[in-house]
């Protein structure tokens, strides 16, 4: 008796049914590093984000510091410059007084990676002519 032939289409649905979900599989052991490169890239959003903010602050009370007037709001101004989640989490120093104002505004950086990062803090400086 001559051997039975499966023809092609037969026989590789038949293979299939093995394979059936290892593509989800597979999805599932890559999701966390995409799930990590996501959220690192929410992180340095945020680091960009709080510099920009904490030197807005810093521009803003050092220009209030510099004008005799209205001098000693200047730590106001400078919060009210920024948003508020930020504002919140800064320092701003009293100023340093010369021919010209300066004022330093230091602000801890969120994070988002569970504690990889650290207590991290982002510093920025302005300084202004005195009026």
């Amino acid at each position: 008796m001559a051997p039975v032939r499966i023809p092609r289409a037969a026989a590789s649905r038949a293979g299939r049914g093995r394979d059936r979900g290892s593509t989800a599989i597979e999805y599932l052991g890559f999701l966390p590093i995409l799930i990590l490169i996501g959220l690192a890239g929410i992180q340095l959003g945020l680091i960009a984000y709080t510099a920009q903010q904490a030197g807005t602050g810093a521009r803003a009370a050092a220009r209030t510091a510099a004008q005799e007037d209205v001098s000693g709001s200047y730590e106001r101004v400078g919060r009210a410059s920024m948003t508020g989640w930020v504002a919140d989490r800064a320092r701003i120093s009293p100023p340093v007084r010369g021919d010209a104002i300066t004022v330093k505004v230091t602000v801890a950086i969120p994070d988002v990676l569970l504690g990889l990062l650290g207590d991290r803090t982002v510093e920025k400086s302005a300084t202004m002519p005195r009026d």
